[in-house]
C-alpha cells in the first residue's frame, strides 16, 4: 500500500494541474522573490497568479523549509 504524501507537499498535485506549471517553476519564483516575510510571498502568489490561498501558502511553506538554495 502506498502512503499518501502529507503536508504542504500533498497539494502539489492539485496546483500543477490547476495552475499548469511544474512546482519546480513555482519554487524558482518564490526563490528568486525579495520578499521575506512568511505571508509576502503568499499575497504575491495570490495576487500576481490567481492562487488560492491554501494553495500559495504550501508552496511557501514547503520551499522555505527546504532553504533559499542559495
Amino acid at each position: 500500500m502506498t502512503d499518501a504524501v502529507k503536508g504542504p507537499a500533498g497539494y502539489f498535485p492539485s496546483i500543477e494541474k490547476k495552475y499548469g506549471r511544474p512546482i519546480a517553476e513555482w519554487k524558482d519564483l518564490i526563490r528568486s522573490s525579495p520578499l521575506t516575510k512568511h505571508m509576502e510571498p503568499v499575497d504575491r502568489l495570490k495576487s500576481e497568479h490567481g492562487l488560492g490561498h491554501g494553495h500559495a501558502n504550501a508552496l511557501v511553506v514547503h520551499t522555505l523549509a527546504e532553504g533559499s538554495g542559495k
